[in-house]
Order: structure tokens, then C-alpha cells, then sequence
């Protein structure tokens, strides 16, 4: 048995039960020896013993258990006795002895489930949303302050820091964007085409993929992969911003941290959204256009024509005009998570996965309102 643990055994001689102890009788272990002395048969005996000397740690619940044992057995009419306790552990266990009342042992029970239980779990999440889309709300209304004074004052707008969010959020994230719509418009095509192929009608797997990339696969992509890549990348910029205290350093220098650190990184996202949403069309078109050459035969002239005859004059527009929409939710979200990081390393990461979730479900949901409205309009 390992000696680290607290241990107990048993042995009997005539009506005394001897019960030899060692190890650490601590919290850790003390539902484990618990058991194990219930295991036992206390009852019968007519004498018990507590032989000691084998304990190499004590702490208040150890000393609970003896004391507790000993006051059952002298309740039973037993004679208890406690023997080779060592003279460091002797204050306290009568100190413990001497107490009116006893910590309880720990529950280690798995609660019973109860339907109420889970109810009030729904009830607090769906709290905590409501909470947290207010404060967001809050947030972009002081966003939206900043602006004004900004627009009133241009001198007070970092153009070099808003240049340099451009590049990095619209510039560097071109690669990425182009080859997955690209793959996005391969795969879109070569699935529709093999559908419609059962039908003789595969000439209109351009239009299919016409509306899909223009209307909303080319801008929803975009925006999930910007909010994977700059929305986190802002959280944890701020994020360790917050945990250096530099943030708190601006404010004790008389500085807006929402002028100096939000209002570039949004500026900055909403005016390189559309082109990136733009590139994303043409090269998921292009990916579209390639399979449909490898696949079916149609020509690139063909691929225009039959993708410009029938489509709508709202269909290209409706996706760029989402673009700065879906920007504004991707940075407003990022700079908000890492406003409210905490000063530590895990907080960074626990709000940093945080804005990319938000930022993902508030696109979706975005979208999901756009097509309800451009339904309505009829466009």
C-alpha cells in the first residue's frame, strides 16, 4: 500500500478489534478512509483500539474522523482507545476533541439530476446572452461616439496605424481567401453539375454557381475565414495589451484606448471587407469556371455568357453590401473580448476563442436577417 496515502487495517483478539493506521490522515483522503473504516464491523466489538504509530500526517479532517469514531463507539458503550499517535498531532486531536462542532466530511455524491436543475441552467445561459448582447451593443453605441468626434476632428485618427490594419487584415489575408473559394467554387461546381447532370440541364450549373458565390458563399467565407484570422488576432493583440497593462497606461496618460486601438482596427476592416469579398467572387468563380472546362466541356466565353444572361443586376451587390456589415461584427466583436481579458495568459486565450464564436454566429445570424430583408425587397 503506498505509504503517502492514509491507510487502515484490521485485526481481532478476543473481543478487542485493533484497527492499525498509518500514512496521511488528510482532506485527500479522507472519504476513502472513511469508508474503509465502515467497512468494518465496529459494532460487535466490546473494545476498540486505535494503534497510531504508524501516522505521518494529520490535519483537522483526520482528527475529525477519530474523534468521531471514538464519540460512536463510547455511545455504543464501547471502550475506545487511541494509542501511538505521535506527540506532534496530540494538540491538535484535542483541540478537536474538545470543539462543540466538527467540519463535515466532503460530499463526493453525484448530486441526484432533476429537470429543474436544467431548466435553471437554460434560464442563466440565455441571461448571460441576453447580458452579453447588451453590453456589445453598449459598446458599439461608444464605438459609434468616438467616430463622431473623430469625424469632427480627423487630426485625431492614426492614419499610419489604420494603414498598416489594412494590410494585415485585407493584403495578407488575400492568400488564404483566394484558395479556399477557389477550392470553394471547384467543389460547388462539381457537385452541381453531377446533380443536374440527371437531368440534361448542366449548362445551368453556371447559374447555380453564379448565385451562390455572388449572393452569399463568397462573402459568408470570407467573413468566417477574417474572423478566424484577424478578428482572434485582434483579441489577443488587446488581450496582451490588457495583461502588460499598457492599456491602463494610456488611460493614466489622459488616452482613449477606444480611439487608439478599436476605432483603426474597425475603420480598417470595413474598408477592405468589399475587396476582399470581390476577390473571393472572382477566384470562386474561377475555380467554377475551371471544373466546368475539365468537366463539361463548357468554354470560358460560354461560362460569361451563360453566367451573365440570366443573373440579376442586384446579385453582385447584394454580397459586396453585406461585406462591411459582416467587417463591423468581426472587429467590433474582436476589440470588445479583448477589452474585457483579464490579467492573465489563459484569460487571452478563453476570450480570444470567445470572439471567434461570437463573431461567426453574429455573421450567420446577420446573413440569415439580410435574406429575410432582400426577400421583402424583392431583390
Amino acid at each position: 500500500m503506498n505509504a503517502e496515502a492514509g491507510w487502515v487495517r484490521a485485526r481481532g483478539e478476543g473481543g478487542t478489534l485493533i484497527l492499525e493506521a498509518g500514512g496521511a490522515w488528510v482532506l485527500a483522503g479522507i472519504v476513502a478512509l472513511d469508508r474503509a473504516l465502515r467497512a468494518f464491523d465496529l459494532v460487535k466489538a466490546r473494545r476498540i483500539v486505535f494503534d497510531l504509530g504508524g501516522v505521518s500526517a494529520l490535519d483537522t479532517a483526520g482528527a475529525w474522523l477519530l474523534v468521531k469514531l471514538r464519540k460512536e463507539g463510547l455511545a455504543r458503550g464501547q471502550a475506545v482507545e487511541i494509542e501511538r499517535l505521535g506527540d506532534a498531532f496530540l494538540p491538535l486531536l484535542q483541540q478537536i476533541a474538545e470543539g462543540d462542532e466538527a467540519p463535515p466530511l466532503p460530499d463526493t455524491r453525484t448530486p441526484p439530476y432533476r429537470f429543474g436543475d436544467f431548466t435553471a441552467r437554460v434560464g442563466r445561459v440565455a441571461i448571460q446572452v441576453v447580458k452579453r448582447g447588451a453590453e456589445l451593443l453598449g459598446f458599439l453605441g461608444l464605438v459609434c461616439l468616438v467616430l463622431l468626434r473623430t469625424v469632427r476632428h480627423p487630426s485625431r485618427l492614426r492614419f499610419r496605424a489604420l494603414i498598416s490594419h489594412m494590410e494585415q487584415t485585407g493584403v495578407d489575408a488575400l492568400p488564404i481567401v483566394g484558395m479556399l473559394s477557389f477550392l470553394l467554387g471547384v467543389v460547388f461546381a462539381f457537385q452541381g453539375a453531377d446533380q443536374l447532370r440527371r437531368f440534361g440541364a448542366e449548362i445551368y450549373t453556371v447559374n447555380l454557381l453564379g448565385i451562390a458565390i455572388l449572393r452569399e458563399l463568397g462573402v459568408v467565407i470570407s467573413a468566417i475565414i477574417v474572423a478566424g484570422r484577424s478578428g482572434s488576432a485582434f483579441t489577443a493583440q488587446i488581450g496582451t495589451m490588457k495583461v502588460n497593462e499598457e492599456v491602463d497606461a494610456m488611460q493614466v496618460l489622459g488616452l482613449d484606448p477606444v480611439e487608439l486601438l478599436v476605432l483603426p482596427r474597425v475603420l480598417a476592416m470595413m474598408l477592405v471587407m468589399p475587396l476582399i469579398a470581390f476577390y473571393a467572387n472572382f477566384m470562386g468563380l474561377l475555380g467554377g469556371a475551371l471544373m466546368a472546362l475539365v468537366s463539361l466541356d463548357i468554354t470560358i466565353p460560354t461560362f460569361l455568357r451563360q453566367l451573365h444572361s440570366p443573373l440579376p443586376g442586384w446579385t453582385f451587390w447584394i454580397g459586396v453590401l453585406k461585406a462591411p456589415f459582416f467587417a463591423g461584427i468581426i472587429s467590433l466583436t474582436g476589440c470588445y473580448e479583448g477589452l474585457r481579458v483579464a490579467r492573465s495568459a489563459e484569460s487571452v486565450g478563453r476570450q480570444t476563442t470567445r470572439s471567434v464564436v461570437e463573431a461567426i454566429f453574429l455573421i450567420i445570424l446577420a446573413d440569415a436577417l439580410f435574406s429575410i430583408l432582400f426577400s421583402k425587397l424583392g431583390i
